[in-house]
């Protein structure tokens, strides 16, 4: 019984280290297009929320015991899996600025479709 689970789980990492390749691939692909970089990002948070909403959540314990366990293996291992958004605040700083600060009052005063 041990035997046959610690071959799965060799065989889920084996698979796991496979999905790490091929998204490490994805990106280098990708290295300078923002735009095809979060159409990826984009399908892997999609990736996320379909397992956790689907089969993951079928899969959640039926009794104490399996529920001690699963709580247990979150803590052990990291916590609970979560992708993270960037902020737009982190978003914006990594843009060039195109006019000093004190020249974009009067970009939108002279603009006519502003107000």
């Amino acid at each position: 019984m041990n035997d046959k689970k610690n071959l799965e789980l060799g065989e889920l990492s084996c698979k796991l280290q496979a999905i790490a390749t091929v998204v490490d691939d994805a990106v280098q692909g990708c290295q300078s297009d923002s735009v095809a970089l979060l159409a990826l990002l984009r399908q892997l948070e999609q990736l996320h929320r379909d397992i956790r909403d689907g089969v993951f959540q079928e899969s959640l314990p039926v009794n104490r015991r399996q529920l001690y366990s699963l709580l247990k293996d979150i803590e052990s291992e990291g916590g609970w899996p979560y992708i993270e958004r960037m902020r737009l605040q982190a978003f914006l700083a990594n843009l060039p600025q195109e006019a000093p600060p004190e020249n974009n009052h009067e970009v939108l005063e002279s603009d006519g479709s502003c107000g």
